[in-house]
């Protein structure tokens, strides 16, 4: 078995397919925003069309498995950040006290962990 196909299943798998479905979300909450307006929905877009690529290479290449951890701190940071703001304009209320700084905390936490994941040495050959 080769290195892409050991990457492509399970947790590589898991990131492609969160890859796909911020994309897939992006695109339609920017129709959304386009058609209803709403900044908060136009925000979520973005920010969900700018990391969507980000799972889509960390799960086709993830070369370690730090580089899989700070995926899935930038995963859980972007649920938070987006589900508070598309909460906001969809339901007229905040998802829980705090969820958009956590999330915006945890998004930035995420960037930081995988710009250290370079630092990392893999442990695979």
């Amino acid at each position: 078995m080769n290195t892409a196909e050991q990457t492509a299943g399970g947790f590589g798998r898991s990131l492609v397919l969160a890859g796909g479905l911020c994309g897939a979300a992006g695109v339609a909450l920017s129709a959304a925003a386009a058609h209803m307006g709403g900044a908060f929905v136009s925000t979520a877009a973005s920010f969900l069309l700018m990391h969507a690529p980000v799972f889509l290479a960390v799960g086709l290449l993830g070369r370690n498995r730090f580089l899989g951890l700070s995926s899935l701190v930038l995963l859980f940071g972007l649920v938070l950040f987006c589900g508070d703001l598309l909460a906001r304009d969809f339901l007229g209320s905040r998802l829980f006290p705090m969820s958009a700084p956590i999330g915006g905390t945890l998004l930035i936490a995420g960037w930081l962990l995988i710009a250290a994941s370079a630092l990392v040495r893999s442990a695979r050959p």
